[in-house]
């Protein structure tokens, strides 16, 4: 049986990859209005492919955004438990367009390697699960489970109307286990359970200083730029510890026990090799004292500044005080740590640390919640099989840095397990050009979805 269907697999490689590079040359682009038909055409893909492979039911589900698709068979009954796969449609923008080797829109293989704007975010994963639904019903007649799909296309924006989709459709979508696939391996050898998602809290502050743009010569010295506001605030918001200045910013941050950081010390780090292979900087910096580079990932709360904006920036020189300047900042939150209670924070902390010279703003552009899932549960053991199989090397389990609002937003309404299984890797350049997915692990998370769901069903 089992042969039988990784067999089909094995024999579909290139159906499945060309299906998958038709989804890619979609531009869906969520951020972009001009994208918008393009992202209701992607929709309108994944809710026809969903019926072809074999579903009774997929649909485009409004929001006052971008659509959810819905898909659902229901067909192995009541006794077998009930799979929910979540993932997202919408992609990243393209810029800088001149750093791509290639069209992202052109899908394209090099050495193995699918490059193309969303092959790993989150296009490629989310059909690993598809190609398996397929896979299932061509060579069984059916799956072992029965299967909901829940497929959003505002993820790259912050999901801003998941929550309101989830609350009002919690019937549609009860499951057993909600199955996410958005997220890395540590390496191509080394599979990986993501346990914790951080929450996000992405702030802008404006500071406006005068009416217009002044002449340096009439009037530097006497006026405060706005650009060097900005520049000291934003020097403000750490210590020479590396520590977020914030008062209050972590009060609510859980400790973590000596058995968490002894896992996040299991994982494979090299720090050379990390530095040549993902970030191409000189060295690493210090950061937060006390805690390791995985451990300040994944697990600590963290402050980025995003951009800084203002004043002449073209070609030549103009010598003129600018009128206005900008800063956007995101605060990567742990668990117990409040977005909203954090937002205020930072509210407050920049108009305390602004002079009185300018005039400030401070607006929200997004905040989620942080998430951390339980590890002893039949479905995360049913996880760890699924990869151990398909991937030859027993699962890590890693903490990760980035941001995932419907992982909180699954566990606290649905109340269900959920399981983050993801087939890419560390320098799939996720947001930036030349993104890509190895197929060999795009084959082999199909496989991993397979093993997933007999298992899950008692049958492996």
């Amino acid at each position: 049986m089992k042969e039988s269907l990784l067999g089909y697999v094995s024999e579909h490689r290139s159906k499945f990859e060309e299906s998958l590079k038709e989804l890619l040359r979609i531009p869906s682009i969520s951020t972009a209005p001009e994208r918008e038909t393009d992202v209701a055409r992607a929709a309108d893909w994944l809710a026809d492919r969903l019926l072809s492979v074999g579903l009774d039911r997929a649909e485009i589900m409004p929001t006052p955004g971008h659509p959810v698709v819905y898909g659902e068979w229901k067909g192995a009954g009541d006794a077998a438990p009930t799979l929910l796969v979540y993932g997202h449609y919408d992609v990243q923008p393209t810029d800088p367009d001149e750093e791509w080797e290639s069209n992202p829109f052109e899908p394209i293989v090099r050495d193995g390697n699918l490059y193309a704007r969303g092959a790993s975010d989150n296009k490629g994963q989310l059909f690993t699960h598809v190609a398996a639904t397929e896979a299932f019903f061509q060579t069984l007649g059916e799956p072992p489970v029965n299967l909901k799909f829940m497929l959003e296309g505002e993820e790259e924006i912050g999901s801003r109307h998941l929550d309101g989709f989830v609350k009002q459709n919690a019937d549609l979508l009860t499951c057993d286990v909600a199955l996410i696939s958005d997220t890395h391996m540590v390496d191509a050898e080394t599979p990986a359970i993501v346990t914790g998602v951080r929450g996000l809290a992405y702030m802008e502050v404006i500071v406006q200083g005068p009416r217009t743009d002044l002449h340096s010569g009439s009037y530097g010295g006497v006026v405060h730029n706005p650009i060097q506001v900005v520049a000291e605030i934003m020097a403000a918001l750490h210590d020479e510890d590396g520590q977020v200045t914030i008062p209050g910013f972590y009060d609510r941050v859980r400790s973590l026990s000596e058995v968490e950081r002894a896992e996040i010390a299991r994982v494979p780090f090299d720090e050379a090799v990390f530095l040549e292979q993902e970030v191409g900087a000189p060295a690493l910096w210090a950061g937060e004292a006390g805690y390791t580079p995985l451990e300040r990932i994944g697990a600590r709360p963290t402050l980025e500044i995003h951009g800084i904006g203002g004043g002449f920036t073209g070609e030549g020189s103009k010598t003129v005080i600018p009128a206005r300047a900008w800063a956007k900042v995101s605060m990567r939150l742990v668990p117990d740590q409040d977005p909203r209670e954090i937002a205020e924070l930072f509210e407050k902390h920049i108009f305390e640390l602004a002079p009185s010279t300018v005039s400030v703003e401070v607006r929200s552009h997004g905040l989620a919640d942080a998430a951390v899932v339980d590890v002893d549960t039949p479905a995360m053991q049913s996880a760890v099989y699924a990869l151990k199989k398909a991937f030859g090397a027993e699962p890590v389990f890693i903490r990760a840095g980035g941001t995932l609002p419907v992982v909180a937003l699954l566990g606290n309404i649905l109340k269900v397990p959920v399981i983050m299984m993801g087939f890419g890797l560390p320098d799939d350049n996720l947001h930036a050009p030349n993104e890509k997915l190895s197929l060999d692990n795009f084959y082999r998370g199909i496989q991993a979805s397979i093993h997933f769901m007999q298992r899950l069903a008692g049958q492996e």
